[in-house]
């Protein structure tokens, strides 16, 4: 999910085609917008739809082809990033195979730390917040759907540090650049020489999410570690 500021004479329909989303998803991820025809140039606005979605990576780029989405993760991912509460990475192992949307209605856990609201397409940096703040890494405030919103709110916290993938832990917080702008996982170990990934993914049929691991081309953004 990316961040959009009105302009004079935007109307919601015409941003909506613009960013290949609706009317509809964009008033689930903008509450505070009670008439469509009533926007406010100069506000911010949630872009939900295309900007955190992805589709896995192949071997031939651009082929359009969609790989299953796996759950054997790495055969030996290493020692994994703590909190205080646990690991990040084995929180998001717990829920392997759940659809994103359902998860959210899960009480408890993961469920109760993930924004109801968020389309069930673009729910990856809201999964990854819930597993951070289950695992004590994070507070609720810091909590964000929007991949380049967490990546900002994780460099003004002094617990975490940008490394490179050479140094990555499994549980570090791994923002992606995909051409439809921004997908969030978390770094799970190294499989056939390339990174593997755990997070909330765009695997089923119809474009929503599901808990898997991947292994995606994408060029890295950053790599948070957490080292409070």
């Amino acid at each position: 999910m990316s961040s959009y500021r009105i302009k004079s004479g935007d109307t919601l329909s015409a941003i909506a085609k613009r960013n290949q989303t609706t009317v509809s998803a964009l008033m689930k991820a903008n509450p505070q917008i009670k008439n469509a025809n009533l926007i406010i140039a100069g506000k911010s606005l949630n872009i939900p739809g295309s900007r955190d979605s992805f589709d896995p990576g192949t071997s031939r780029p651009g082929s359009g082809s969609r790989p299953a989405p796996s759950t054997q993760g790495p055969s030996a991912p290493g020692p994994a990033s703590q909190g205080p509460k646990g690991s990040p990475f084995d929180i998001a192992k717990s829920h392997l195979g759940k659809n994103a949307g359902s998860l959210k209605l899960e009480k408890g856990g993961v469920g109760s730390d993930m924004e109801d609201w968020v389309p069930n397409n673009v729910n990856c940096a809201n999964f990854v917040s819930a597993c951070l703040e289950q695992a004590g890494q994070i507070k609720n405030g810091q909590h964000h759907n929007a991949v380049v919103g967490l990546q900002a709110n994780l460099d003004k916290d002094p617990n975490f540090k940008r490394v490179p993938l050479s140094q990555a832990k499994p549980g570090d917080v791994v923002c992606l650049k995909t051409p439809g702008g921004h997908h969030v996982v978390m770094f799970a170990g190294m499989k056939n020489g390339k990174p593997e990934y755990i997070g909330s993914n765009n695997v089923n049929r119809d474009g929503s999410q599901r808990i898997s691991y991947s292994q995606m081309n994408y060029p890295i953004m950053s790599i948070h570690q957490y080292r409070g």
